[in-house]
């Protein structure tokens, strides 16, 4: 006999009468959706000279914020999406002329010869 059932041997039925209730409690799985608004914070600061690219992201990423505070979760990460693609494009871009600028002022000084 298993433990359970001679348990509810020993036990016998329920001696009160009282309806059984059940209570079911629906709880949402909140979905995270990162809306990369610190990255795109990030890009406007230091890479706004980059095609105002770190300025859209952030403009999508509030707008992604918005979507999820109001419960939209597909249009917060379609907006979400948006933004991480630019942060990308702005951040690369960035870096890419940073690195050609740094090339070209060393090349610059590298051939400078002052006259006396």
């Amino acid at each position: 006999m298993i433990k359970e059932e001679h348990e509810v041997a020993v036990l016998g039925a329920p001696q009160s009468s009282a309806p059984v209730t059940t209570t079911v409690i629906n709880i949402r799985s909140e979905t995270p959706v990162p809306d990369h608004i610190v990255w795109s914070l990030f890009n406007t600061l230091f890479t706004y000279w980059c095609c105002c690219l770190g300025f859209v992201a952030f403009a999508y990423s509030v707008k992604s914020r918005d979507r999820k505070m109001v419960g939209d979760v597909t249009g917060a990460q379609s907006y979400a999406s948006t933004a991480k693609c630019l942060n990308i494009c702005a951040l690369v871009l960035g870096l890419l002329l940073i690195t050609t600028f740094s090339i070209i002022f060393r090349h610059s000084l590298t051939n400078f010869v002052p006259s006396i």
